[in-house]
Protein backbone atom coordinates (compact mmCIF):
# COMPACT_ATOMS: atom_id res chain seq x y z
CA UNK A 1 0.00 0.00 0.00
CA UNK A 2 3.13 2.06 0.80
CA UNK A 3 4.06 1.72 -2.84
CA UNK A 4 1.08 2.67 -4.37
CA UNK A 5 1.06 5.97 -2.20
CA UNK A 6 4.36 6.82 -3.01
CA UNK A 7 4.02 6.01 -6.79
CA UNK A 8 0.21 8.42 -6.78
CA UNK A 9 2.61 11.12 -4.67
CA UNK A 10 5.26 11.24 -7.01
CA UNK A 11 2.76 11.29 -10.20
CA UNK A 12 0.87 13.74 -8.55
CA UNK A 13 4.48 16.09 -7.88
CA UNK A 14 5.29 15.71 -11.13
CA UNK A 15 2.14 16.48 -13.06
CA UNK A 16 2.35 19.63 -10.60
CA UNK A 17 5.52 21.40 -11.50
CA UNK A 18 4.73 20.53 -15.44
CA UNK A 19 1.57 22.47 -14.94
CA UNK A 20 3.46 25.31 -13.05
CA UNK A 21 5.98 25.30 -15.50
CA UNK A 22 4.24 25.44 -18.86
CA UNK A 23 4.02 29.13 -19.30
CA UNK A 24 8.06 29.13 -18.80
CA UNK A 25 8.79 26.19 -21.18
CA UNK A 26 6.73 27.49 -24.58
CA UNK A 27 8.12 30.25 -26.72
CA UNK A 28 6.23 33.41 -26.11
CA UNK A 29 3.64 35.35 -28.06
CA UNK A 30 4.83 37.66 -30.50
CA UNK A 31 1.86 40.23 -29.38
CA UNK A 32 2.76 39.80 -25.59
CA UNK A 33 6.77 40.17 -25.95
CA UNK A 34 6.43 44.01 -26.31
CA UNK A 35 7.67 46.75 -24.40
CA UNK A 36 6.04 49.47 -24.27
CA UNK A 37 7.61 52.77 -25.14
CA UNK A 38 8.05 55.18 -22.23
CA UNK A 39 5.92 58.75 -23.08
CA UNK A 40 7.31 61.92 -23.62
CA UNK A 41 6.63 62.67 -19.43
CA UNK A 42 8.34 59.69 -18.33
CA UNK A 43 11.45 60.65 -21.23
CA UNK A 44 12.12 63.83 -19.71
CA UNK A 45 11.27 62.18 -15.92
CA UNK A 46 14.49 59.92 -17.33
CA UNK A 47 16.64 62.76 -18.46
CA UNK A 48 16.16 64.70 -15.17
CA UNK A 49 17.27 61.51 -13.18
CA UNK A 50 20.05 60.93 -15.36
CA UNK A 51 21.55 64.81 -15.47
CA UNK A 52 20.42 64.69 -11.17
CA UNK A 53 22.89 61.50 -11.36
CA UNK A 54 25.88 62.72 -13.48
CA UNK A 55 26.12 65.65 -11.46
CA UNK A 56 26.03 64.50 -8.11
CA UNK A 57 28.47 61.80 -9.16
CA UNK A 58 30.84 64.72 -10.37
CA UNK A 59 30.40 66.04 -7.48
CA UNK A 60 31.74 63.32 -5.64
CA UNK A 61 34.68 62.77 -8.06
CA UNK A 62 35.11 66.63 -7.57
CA UNK A 63 35.06 66.23 -3.71
CA UNK A 64 37.82 63.12 -3.85
CA UNK A 65 40.19 64.81 -5.86
CA UNK A 66 40.22 68.09 -3.41
CA UNK A 67 40.47 65.67 -0.51
CA UNK A 68 43.18 64.24 -1.82
CA UNK A 69 44.91 67.37 -3.33
CA UNK A 70 44.46 66.79 -7.12
CA UNK A 71 41.82 70.18 -7.36
CA UNK A 72 43.15 73.25 -5.79
CA UNK A 73 40.72 75.12 -3.33
CA UNK A 74 40.15 78.07 -5.83
CA UNK A 75 39.24 75.43 -8.82
CA UNK A 76 36.84 74.03 -6.42
CA UNK A 77 35.60 76.90 -5.32
CA UNK A 78 35.07 77.54 -9.12
CA UNK A 79 33.02 73.93 -9.57
CA UNK A 80 31.07 73.30 -6.82
CA UNK A 81 28.80 75.69 -7.36
CA UNK A 82 27.83 75.39 -10.85
CA UNK A 83 27.50 71.44 -9.94
CA UNK A 84 25.43 71.91 -7.31
CA UNK A 85 22.92 74.15 -9.24
CA UNK A 86 22.97 71.64 -12.17
CA UNK A 87 21.84 68.99 -9.45
CA UNK A 88 19.21 71.15 -7.56
CA UNK A 89 17.81 72.15 -10.48
CA UNK A 90 17.23 68.79 -11.93
CA UNK A 91 16.08 67.56 -8.47
CA UNK A 92 13.96 70.59 -8.58
CA UNK A 93 12.36 69.51 -11.48
CA UNK A 94 11.85 65.75 -10.84
CA UNK A 95 9.23 66.20 -7.88
CA UNK A 96 7.13 68.40 -5.64
CA UNK A 97 9.28 70.21 -2.85
CA UNK A 98 8.62 68.71 0.90
CA UNK A 99 7.84 71.77 2.43
CA UNK A 100 4.82 72.85 -0.70
CA UNK A 101 3.32 69.50 0.31
CA UNK A 102 1.39 71.31 3.15
CA UNK A 103 0.12 74.73 1.54
CA UNK A 104 -1.74 72.36 -1.30
CA UNK A 105 -3.39 70.21 1.78
CA UNK A 106 -4.35 73.24 3.38
CA UNK A 107 -5.73 75.03 0.38
CA UNK A 108 -8.18 72.49 -0.51
CA UNK A 109 -9.49 72.47 3.20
Amino acid sequence: MTTLTLLLAAALAVVCVVYVARPFLREPEARHDVLEEPGDLERRRLALAEERDRALAALKELEFDHRTGAVSDEDYRALVGPLRRQAAEAMRALGPRLDAAPERVSAHR
